[in-house]
């Protein structure tokens, strides 16, 4: 096998020539401009694992032609940022790439304003956290936001075929690519785990030709994940076991889940963060205090830390995978922004409008409005939809005790009109 990994090997070095990211790449795209004018601002780049966060970083370094420093968040402290800035003094648009910059702490991120601010510095950080949670906001409003999306199946099947074709070392062997659906599952979308599992087939494999099958991936794949899978923990298959355990309703998977997680040294607000999505997403309004729970264990286990914080997840989680389930929130607002996508910009109703000027008023805005408190019970049937999607549902509430009291009050309030 090469010594450097196969990912690394293909990693391209032009904008063109990145697989996937066409809204950045394009030659009309805000990004690919910069590049060519070399005025690239400083910038967050946000998407999953193995999407070309790193490669962007590269591409920009060698297309602009500058000083490119890198720094892990997980190995680097304020003295490694202090030294950067220093160099950096006396060079020309120093170029600091941050890898995981959501594990940076508040002083860390701090160190790095002024020089982000005068110019000194054009960081680039990469994350695969939302960074509205994890950057500093003052940090976050010098940096242009850029998120990657996830690679599908196409954009991947394209990396591994360019890989065979490409590569030095792969285009010397006779490979017969039979199947592909493994190498795209344990990947899950990530294209450096792809690339880098695919070389380790290929010397897994004592034949020739070599004949890529779904079972000789499986095989090999298991026999050195440890190989590709650096963590240890399989950190996007384990977080995805969690969840998936908790919305099964089975507190024991889930709480086991949540130890492998402690125990590899998983970041405490991560795992508090996904309970909080989940509450909303999985158990709504099934169990309202699900949402409450969850987020008050987010906000203790930031006070708190590790390792008291282990006893405040595990509750939460215990009681989260222990409650009713709905999605019926969850699913109303993905049909409702469907629906917004499909109708655009629909005209408010001329007595639901705002009326704060006397031209307003004279166009009747708001005129025909009834007040609900005005009326009995705190209700009155009038219309709050656009004219074209009137009688339009959208919250279908879920079959458990709660929502079923809720169905009935809507029954009782609007009869027939939405379906209840």
């Amino acid at each position: 096998m090469n010594q450097i990994p196969l990912a690394e090997r293909m990693r391209p070095s032009r904008l063109e020539d990145l697989i996937g990211q066409e809204h950045l790449s394009s030659p009309k795209s805000f990004l690919h401009r910069a590049i060519r004018a070399g005025n690239v601002p400083s910038l967050i780049l946000w998407g999953p694992p193995g999407v070309g966060k790193t490669t962007i970083a590269n591409i920009i370094a060698n297309e602009v032609k500058a000083p490119f420093y890198t720094l892990s968040a997980v190995s680097s402290g304020v003295k490694d940022i202090r030294e950067v800035i220093e160099k950096a003094k006396f060079q020309l648009g120093v170029v600091l790439f941050i890898d995981e910059i959501h594990r940076f702490n508040k002083s860390q991120q701090d160190a790095l304003l002024g020089a982000v601010e005068k110019g000194t510095i054009r960081l680039i950080g990469a994350t695969t956290e939302n960074p509205s949670f994890e950057v500093n906001a003052a940090l976050l409003s010098r940096c242009q936001v850029f998120t990657l999306n996830a690679l599908g199946r196409q954009e991947l099947e394209v990396m591994i075929h360019q890989a065979m074709e490409k590569d030095d070392y792969l285009k010397k062997k006779s490979i017969e690519l039979a199947e592909t659906d493994a190498l795209l599952r344990i990947s899950g979308g990530d294209g450096r785990k792809l690339l880098n599992l695919l070389e380790i087939v290929v010397d897994g494999i004592k034949e020739d030709p070599i004949r890529i099958t779904n079972e000789k991936v499986m095989e090999i794949a298991q026999q050195k994940v440890a190989l590709y899978d650096k963590s240890g923990e399989q950190h996007y298959d384990i977080i995805s076991a969690f969840i998936k355990s908790i919305r099964g309703s089975d507190p024991n998977a889930a709480v086991y889940w949540l130890a492998r997680m402690i125990e590899g040294g998983e970041d405490v607000k991560f795992i508090a963060r996904r309970l909080l999505i989940l509450a909303s997403e999985d158990i709504g309004n099934a169990n309202p205090n699900a949402l409450l729970l969850a987020t008050n264990a987010f906000e203790a286990v930031k006070v708190i830390g590790y390792p008291e914080a282990r006893i405040i997840l595990s509750q939460c989680v215990t009681y989260l995978a222990s409650s009713p389930k709905s999605n019926a929130s969850y699913m109303a607002i993905n049909q409702a922004q469907a629906l917004v996508r499909q109708e655009g910009d629909l005209p408010v109703p001329l007595h639901l409008r705002n009326a704060p000027t006397k031209l307003m008023k004279d166009l009747n805005y708001g005129k025909e409005y009834k007040y609900s408190h005005d009326f009995e019970n705190n209700f009155v049937n009038q219309e709050y939809m656009p004219d074209k999607l009137k009688n339009a549902k959208l919250y279908d509430p879920g079959l458990n005790p709660r929502e079923n009291e809720l169905r009935k009050n809507l029954q009782k309030l609007w009869g027939k009109k939405y379906g209840y």
